[in-house]
């Protein structure tokens, strides 16, 4: 590069690391960073295509496309000078590791070197990493490539019951896991979906759609309504979500998939909010036995699939130990 040490060498000068976040639109810096950048005696980058160097050249900022090594850059410091360099994705790690080699070895007079964030990751910003990801995995790996909504539709369910067996064993590496490889399924269907020649949609729809739904149910929070207890906000909720929907019956929005005790207390559930006096259906068999009582949980607040899969755990652990016994 041809650095040649200035006629100062008493003064060491300045090195500045700049950072840029890649989830963040290109030009969009912190002041101090501008700051840097225009009052650098040299401003570097390694990479001629970084996505930052238009609008630092749009604001005047002069970028030398240059990799220099430790030594080079400490030489081009001497005599007071301040260098900035705009590091690539990487970080710079084998500058950084030059320059800490050179500090550790005593022989040189090291420049001031400050590392400076330029533009930070906003809360969720690693969800544009994954949609990234899942649209490279997409586009080329031969399994996923071939998926459908309904062939991915019976791993939507493995994964919710891995998620609720998680919160339930109280594991929060499990459950930091498990929520995921749910959030997977959303971000696979979501980019399927794309691809739809009728009725497309992507990620950012699917958010949008729940941005909007959270935004209009909770008018306590958005609007001008009150709500100071848990129960009145629930009554918020179901009075916009009924305005919403306009069922014709309480049942309508109950998926009968869902597991027995679970679908019980469901019904069970939305004929007291409605306020409506309807007899458990009388008959043979367990299953109506088992209706009664679902019913009966939810009307004391115990949810019985919650209830029933505590109980099976516990009858786990006693097979477990009647066979270790034996």
């Amino acid at each position: 590069m041809g650095y040649v040490r200035g006629v100062n060498a008493s003064s060491p000068g300045r090195i500045v690391l700049l950072t840029t976040s890649h989830r963040v639109a290109p030009g969009l810096l912190s002041w101090p960073a501008w700051q840097a950048l225009h009052d650098a005696d040299r401003v570097l980058c390694a990479d001629g295509a970084h996505p930052q160097l238009p609008y630092l050249r749009e604001a005047g900022v002069k970028v030398d496309e240059a990799a220099p090594t430790a030594e080079e850059l400490v030489d081009a410091c001497a005599g007071g000078h301040t260098v900035t360099v705009v590091a690539t994705g990487e970080g710079e790690p084998q500058l950084t590791d030059g320059l800490a080699r050179l500090a550790g070895s005593g022989r040189v007079q090291m420049p001031d070197l400050e590392l400076l964030p330029a533009s930070y990751d906003l809360p969720g910003a690693r969800l544009l990493d994954l949609v990234q990801v899942m649209d490279r995995i997409r586009a080329e790996c031969p399994w996923s490539s071939q998926q459908t909504h309904k062939g991915l539709a019976k791993y939507g369910i493995e994964e919710a019951y891995e998620l609720v067996e998680a919160i339930e064993e109280g594991d929060r590496h499990e459950l930091r896991e498990e929520l995921g490889d749910v959030l997977l399924q959303v971000v696979f269907h979501a980019r399927i979906a794309e691809e739809d020649p009728e009725e497309p949609f992507s990620v950012d729809d699917v958010a949008a759609t729940i941005v909007t739904k959270l935004i209009h149910r909770h008018p306590h929070v958005f609007g001008d309504e009150t709500a100071t207890t848990p129960e009145e906000v629930k009554a918020h909720w179901l009075r916009t979500k009924a305005a919403e929907k306009q069922r014709t019956s309480v049942t309508e929005g109950v998926p009968l998939g869902q597991p027995g005790l679970a679908l019980a207390a469901k019904l069970a559930s939305r004929v007291r909010t409605a306020g409506l006096e309807v007899p458990i259906p009388q008959g043979e068999g367990v299953g109506y036995e088992l209706l009664a009582m679902a019913a009966r949980a939810e009307a004391e607040g115990v949810d019985p699939e919650a209830a029933l899969r505590a109980a099976a755990r516990a009858y786990r652990d006693a097979i477990r130990a009647t066979e270790g016994s034996e």
